[in-house]
């Protein structure tokens, strides 16, 4: 009876920690994210890039983890994470309005959520999307926000229309060609974009604010616990606040305490 006891503890144990799956080179930890989601992760000439992924990387390695980055589909992201073919999502995840679907990580990241228009418009302010076309990603809470029983409810009533776009990508290219008046986004990936061209300006009144997280499934604690304590150790000695310099103009974004 004892044995039996025993065994079902290591069960139980190896179930809680599934996150990372045991291959011919150890421990795999693989990490769902968006793969047009730029500075947190993205993918360029073949290459997964961002300032997620890289704190992703060092905590696999200082676990002694095999690390796969997998570019998702944003619409999929829970089949991919509860059928176990992600261990977490780590992209610039906003824990807001998904408080209770994951086992969240601490906060690490204060973001915003900002308005870009193209360099020009008349549109300056908040106030002045009313009666415009504006467009969000797919499944963000800023769309959520601007929704019915949104939060910012009353602002997304004033557009003449919101557009849903299945990417940031899609959603500034349609912006660029005119089809739409603004783009609601990351200030991650809105500063990207300004800096990278002199076609769109930011709007200095934020939609909403955001906290991000490390989103991992339901009952895999063990994990998430895990990471977590890496990820304050790398707090802690420096090396998480030089991996946002690399990202963020040398600026440590992370409010993470170790």
């Amino acid at each position: 009876m004892l044995r039996r006891l025993f065994y079902l503890l290591l069960s139980v144990a190896a179930l809680l920690f599934s996150g990372c799956s045991d291959g011919e080179s150890g421990t795999t930890f693989t990490v769902g994210f968006d793969a047009d989601f730029p500075p947190y992760g993205y993918v360029e000439n073949g290459v997964s890039k961002g300032f997620d992924l890289d704190l992703a990387r060092e905590v696999a390695k200082r676990n002694g983890w095999k690390i796969v980055l997998k570019p998702i589909n944003w619409d999929a992201k829970d089949m991919e994470l509860n059928s176990g073919s992600i261990d977490c999502i780590w992209n610039g995840f906003s824990i807001n309005g998904r408080e209770s679907a994951y086992e969240w990580s601490e906060p690490y990241v204060d973001n915003r959520q900002v308005v870009l228009v193209r360099k020009g418009s008349p549109i300056r302010s908040l106030g002045d999307l009313a009666g415009k076309i504006v467009a969000v990603q797919t499944d963000t809470p800023v769309q959520k926000a601007l929704m019915k029983g949104g939060a910012k409810e009353t602002l997304g009533k004033t557009f003449k229309r919101l557009i849903i776009s299945p990417n940031y990508n899609n959603a500034v290219m349609e912006l660029e060609a005119g089809s739409v008046d603004a783009v609601a986004l990351d200030s991650g990936v809105a500063q990207m974009k300004t800096a990278s061209s002199d076609r769109f300006v930011q709007l200095a009144e934020p939609v909403m604010t955001e906290q991000y997280g490390i989103g991992f499934r339901k009952g895999n604690i063990a994990l998430r616990d895990a990471v977590q304590k890496t990820l304050k150790e790398m707090v802690a000695d420096g090396s998480a606040a030089r991996i946002s310099g690399r990202y963020f103009e040398g600026r440590n974004v992370l409010i993470l305490k170790p």
